[in-house]
Order: structure tokens, then C-alpha cells, then sequence
């Protein structure tokens, strides 16, 4: 027998497997309604504009272009319509600023490969996106509690980020409806987040996978259009905005895209060249087709879809929730995030509801860099219909009413 715990490097120790991952298995279970995954609902997806694209890539002559090798930074085209885009949100940049990738996922991926160095210190909040500690979690860094609401000073994250053996190099943030909690920074949030990252000297990545998913309330620009308003341009911006096709149109395609500098672009495209040389042309070429023809009408049909789910689940809390629990009311996004009793388990919840309510859901624990929050759990609702939310929220409902010691 070969022991391969010898030869693998150390960051191998550090990997494992992503809870939701494994949790999705449950979706194949019909008995089970499922609040687990923080997937789109695939009857939202655009089906025909993608059949029509895909047939008219070969129809139209590109299929050599398509089934070609092709250049690391992205489809021209999907860049320029990408540019436009931006444009809206307040991030003027040019195609050089746009670097198309293989889903937000392999950006989180890159990025942290390119900033971090063993012992050095990520700023991330409690919790966060499970998906961004897997990435950053394999290049051995030392994660610190971000939050911008709280009163640390520069110092005090320098300073442990120096007794850790490193230092800090970026801070990490959903702003807009994040993964998991649903909540949203405010705009003196982000304001207070650039002052920090200035004064540190460190790279703000801002994850705005859930941007076009707003229901209600009024818009924040990004982090990234802030920094521009204040810097006169990207160039001179240390924030690096990622986005994705997968909320809005479709996952499986794996389109994503980083916005940031050039210098910082053409880091990531000597990364590309060197893992998968670039993202598959066939699926971009078919993401700029459809997002040129449909895409704000797609977003106006999942906007309405999937608000009205949220404001189902936040009904169905409210009748069936005893008082002991808390939860967010996310102004878009996918999830919503509860706070159960102190000592209660979530994992231990998961567990007995799953046998017999039949309901699953997330333990929130896994979203904490440090293993805390064991007593926080979060539900999606955008593959539930109104009538399930209604269901499985009653049946949750009445677990944690029951009283037992999960």
C-alpha cells in the first residue's frame, strides 16, 4: 500500500469537504424538502435562449472559433458586453479590466493563490461563504474576524496577523445579500471597509455573485464603484470584484468574471495560462449570446420567482417560529440565516430533523472560520415552492417547539 499522507504537501491537511456539497445529495431524496442548497431553481433557467444559441453558434459559422483553443482572459465580445454592464453599476473599465474564469469559484480560487503566502492572514466575516474558506483555506492561511460595524483598530489586525507569522493581505466580502446570513452592508459599511483596507495597505475582494438579485430596498453601489468615485479610476483601485453568470443564467455553463486593475488582470491570465489555459470558449460564446438578448428579462422573471419565496419563508417563520428564534429579513439574495438557542446544535437539529420531519437545511457552523456558531442554521428558499416553504417551515417549526435537546 502506497501511504500517500507522506508525500501529499501540507496544504492536503487542510482540505475537506464542503458540508452543502454533500448536503445536496439530499435534493435527490423526494420525500425530503430541502432548504440545504443555495441553488437556482432549473425551471428558471432560459433553456430555449440557450438552445438557440448553441445551434446558432454552429449555424453561424463560429463553431471553429468555438471548439478552438482561445485567448486566457475571456471572449472579447462577452468582455465588451461585460464593460457596459459595469458601466451601470458605476465601475467604468475596459475590456484589459475584465478576466473571465471558470465560474466566481476558480476566482476566489486564484486570488487567493496570488495574495497568499503560508501564515499570512485572510479578513473574512463570521460567517462567510463556506466556498471562500475551501479556496483561500488550501494556500495555509490564518483567517481574522472581519466586521465592519465593530471597533477594531488597523493595528490590532496587523498586529495578530504579525504574532501569526504573516501578514494581512486581503479582506473578504459578499456585501449585497451575502452567503450565508442574506444581510447586506450599507454604504457607510463599505465606506469604513476601504478606510480599513487603506489604512493596512491590503486588497479588498468583494464577491457580488447575489448583485442582481435584489427584491426590495434601494441599491448600494459596490465597493468597487465607491473606489472609483473617490480614485478616478480602476487602475488605481486595490478592490477586485467578482461576479457570475451562475445566479442568473446557468451554473452548469461555469461562467464567472474577476473586475479589477490591469496589473492585477494580467496576473491572473499568466495563473490561467498555467491551470486550464483558458474557460471554455463553446459556453462563453453562448453566455454573451444569451445575456445580449435576454438578460434583464431574465432577471425580472427570477426577481419575481424568488422574492415571492422569501416573503413566503419570512411569513412562514413568523407563524411557525417560537419566539426563542431569530432570523434575518435579506433584501435579496437566496437564504435566510437563524440564530437558534444558545446551546442548541445545529448539525445535531440537522440530524433529527432529516429523520423525522424530513426537512433539510445547513448547519451554520461551517460558515465560521473558527468553528464557532454551532447554534445558527441556514434555509434557502430558491428551489422551494410557496406550498413546500409553508410545509417544511411548520414541520421545522414544530421541532424546535417540541422542546427537545437536539
Amino acid at each position: 500500500m502506497v501511504n500517500w499522507d507522506q508525500l501529499l504537501a501540507t496544504r492536503a491537511s487542510r482540505m475537506r469537504a464542503s458540508e452543502i456539497r454533500e448536503l445536496l445529495k439530499l435534493l435527490d431524496q423526494p420525500e425530503i424538502i430541502s432548504f440545504a442548497g443555495g441553488i437556482p431553481d432549473p425551471d428558471l433557467f432560459p433553456a430555449e435562449a440557450f438552445q438557440k444559441a448553441f445551434a446558432g453558434i454552429f449555424a453561424d459559422g463560429e463553431a471553429a472559433s468555438a471548439l478552438q483553443y482561445s485567448v486566457s482572459e475571456g471572449y472579447l465580445p462577452l468582455r465588451r458586453w461585460l464593460s457596459g454592464e459595469m458601466a451601470k453599476l458605476g465601475i467604468a473599465c475596459g475590456v484589459d479590466n475584465i478576466f473571465i474564469t471558470s465560474g466566481s469559484q476558480q476566482g476566489l480560487d486564484y486570488l487567493g493563490k496570488l495574495f497568499l503566502s503560508p501564515q499570512d492572514t485572510a479578513l473574512v466575516p463570521w460567517p462567510t461563504y463556506l466556498g471562500a474558506l475551501q479556496a483561500f483555506n488550501a494556500y495555509e492561511p490564518n483567517f481574522d474576524q472581519l466586521s465592519v460595524a465593530g471597533n477594531r483598530t488597523p493595528q490590532s489586525y496587523s498586529e495578530k496577523a504579525a504574532a501569526c507569522g504573516g501578514k494581512v493581505k486581503f479582506a473578504y466580502v459578499s456585501p449585497d445579500f451575502a452567503n450565508p446570513t442574506g444581510e447586506t452592508i450599507d454604504r457607510s459599511g463599505r465606506e469604513r471597509l476601504l478606510a480599513l483596507a487603506e489604512e493596512l495597505d491590503v486588497a479588498i475582494l468583494e464577491d457580488a455573485a447575489y448583485q442582481n438579485l435584489r427584491y426590495d430596498g434601494e441599491p448600494v453601489a459596490p465597493v468597487l464603484a465607491l473606489e472609483i468615485a473617490a480614485k478616478g479610476s480602476i487602475e488605481n483601485c486595490r478592490t477586485i470584484y467578482l461576479g457570475s453568470f451562475s445566479k442568473t443564467l446557468a451554473p452548469g455553463l461555469r461562467v464567472g468574471f474577476v473586475v479589477a486593475s490591469g496589473e492585477v488582470i494580467r496576473k491572473l491570465v499568466l495563473m490561467k495560462q498555467a491551470a486550464d489555459l483558458h474557460s471554455p470558449s463553446l459556453n462563453q460564446i453562448a453566455i454573451a449570446r444569451v445575456a445580449g438578448e435576454i438578460f434583464e428579462g431574465q432577471i425580472a422573471r427570477i426577481k419575481a420567482a424568488y422574492s415571492a419565496r422569501r416573503d413566503a419563508m419570512l411569513a412562514a417563520l413568523e407563524r411557525h417560529m417560537p419566539k426563542s428564534v431569530q432570523w434575518t429579513r435579506p433584501e435579496g439574495g437566496m437564504f435566510i440565516w437563524l440564530t437558534l438557542p444558545e446551546g442548541m446544535d445545529g448539525a445535531e437539529l440537522l440530524a433529527h430533523s432529516v429523520k423525522t420531519e424530513k426537512v433539510a437545511f445547513v448547519p451554520g457552523q461551517a460558515f465560521f472560520a473558527d468553528r464557532s456558531g454551532a447554534n445558527t442554521i441556514r434555509l434557502s428558499f430558491s428551489r422551494a415552492d410557496e406550498a413546500m416553504i409553508e410545509e417544511g417551515i411548520a414541520r421545522l417549526g414544530r421541532l424546535l417547539a417540541s422542546g427537545a435537546r437536539v
